[in-house]
């Protein structure tokens, strides 16, 4: 599943690795990778298998789930299509609390006690999605833990949900990208270690060599 969630990801451009030419990322950091899993949503063929991946990941490690919650935004559809495979409530988690009407941050039925599973379509450093956990938990619920479709495995993301005390399944990461990506001639074999170069300290531009 890893490799062909990487394929997909690098057939449609939802992720370009471009190490020659560096992005560079909102805090200024220059990366060799650009990820934007919403363009998933416009491409039927791997959508159907995305969506299908991220159901099979909560059945069988979460099977006690009981409602399915999307990070706010990119989340939110592959949540709602991935609870409509498996026939559970889904609802989402709002970045911040809305200034009108109830001023709601959870979307959606939520007891307390639910067992939840978040869906979030990519991470990090992992802020963004504990933010999420921790806003559900403090509404009552029991967070089972995360599906994500990509993560960059990177130290401080893999830290801070260790020490959030929460698991992440992703359907595909980083390491095994970069491997497809050269096996499929998106970029020289020889780039591969210097991209996992950033993964392992992208404050460390030495990977630009």
């Amino acid at each position: 599943m890893e490799r062909q969630i990487a394929k997909d990801l690098l057939s449609i451009g939802a992720v370009f690795l471009r190490p020659n030419e560096p992005f560079t990322w909102a805090s200024g950091i220059k990366s060799p990778i650009y990820c934007d899993n919403r363009l998933i949503l416009s491409e039927p063929e791997v959508r159907g298998r995305v969506e299908q991946a991220i159901a099979d990941t909560i059945r069988n490690n979460y099977p006690g789930c009981e409602v399915i919650m999307g990070t706010s935004t990119a989340g939110i559809a592959h949540a709602a299509l991935a609870a409509d495979i498996l026939r559970l409530p889904m609802g989402y988690v709002r970045s911040g609390a809305k200034d009108h009407g109830r001023a709601n941050r959870i979307e959606g039925k939520l007891k307390p006690g639910d067992k939840v599973v978040v869906v979030e379509d990519l991470i990090s450093t992992g802020g963004s999605v504990i933010e999420v956990v921790e806003t559900l938990r403090s509404a009552g619920a029991e967070v089972l833990g995360i599906v994500s479709i990509f993560t960059y495995n990177m130290k401080k993301g893999i830290e801070r949900l260790k020490d959030a005390g929460v698991k992440n399944f992703s359907l595909s990461n980083f390491d095994v990208l970069a491997q497809v990506a050269a096996e499929e001639g998106y970029i020289p074999a020889e780039d591969v270690e210097r991209v996992i170069d950033f993964r392992n300290n992208p404050s460390d531009e030495s990977w630009m060599r």
